[in-house]
């Protein structure tokens, strides 16, 4: 059971809710985490690559959340604020792994071209309508993504910020950006290509 599997609800809406946690009502905390906290879960879980880290991201953005509300000045919505803190929170756990010394950009102009089939957009994992055992394994290939390769992704093509908002998330420059999120769908199709060319011989076996 996770955290906000909780049966509460004590606030008709959001403002209710930020009132709340304003006034440091007892159970606000709660329940921002019961209506925040499975799409927050998500996205720590596809930035860090492990789900036990992303519960440690999690718990540690919603003690900054409730411990800083007051700095959240309505600007955007409440989900969005959290957004942002639960991302921040998770690069900085990356950021104290041990960094990646590789040069990326060298390492995919060394790299063999993939064959035509792999490099065809219109098996382009961000973008096809897949079925529930294909989006587990796109969720697995991402997971299993170099620290770098998976948070340019994640940012890019599954949260939908620009080119220059996740390069500045990053701290890096768009051109690197650009770089990182190529060499995460080369290497996303690579892992893929098996189990889509598999279903399309599948299909055409049953037609």
């Amino acid at each position: 059971m996770k955290p906000w599997d909780i049966d509460l609800a004590i606030y008709e809406d959001e403002l209710a809710l930020l009132e709340g946690l304003r006034r440091r009502d007892r159970l606000a905390c709660t329940c921002l985490v019961k209506r925040f906290a499975p799409r927050l879960y998500q996205l720590a879980v596809r930035l860090m690559g492990d789900p036990d880290e992303a519960e440690g991201v999690l718990q540690e953005s919603v003690i900054q959340a409730c411990a800083h509300v007051d700095a959240f000045q309505g600007r955007s919505e409440l989900g969005t604020w959290l957004h942002r803190i639960v991302t921040n929170t998770a690069l900085m756990h990356l950021r104290r792994r041990r960094p990646v010394t590789v040069d990326l950009e060298e390492q995919l102009q060394r790299r063999s071209p993939l064959p035509q089939a792999l490099v065809d957009r219109t098996t382009e994992p961000s973008r096809a309508v897949i079925g529930a055992e294909l989006r587990e394994m796109v969720d697995r290939a991402i997971a299993a993504l170099p620290d770098t390769l998976r948070t340019a992704f994640v940012l890019r093509e599954v949260e939908g910020l620009s080119t220059k908002e996740a390069a500045a998330e990053l701290g890096i420059s768009e051109s690197a950006l650009k770089v990182r999120v190529h060499r995460a769908r080369l290497m996303l199709r690579e892992a893929l290509a098996p189990y889509v060319h598999g279903e399309g011989r599948r299909r055409e076996a049953d037609a």
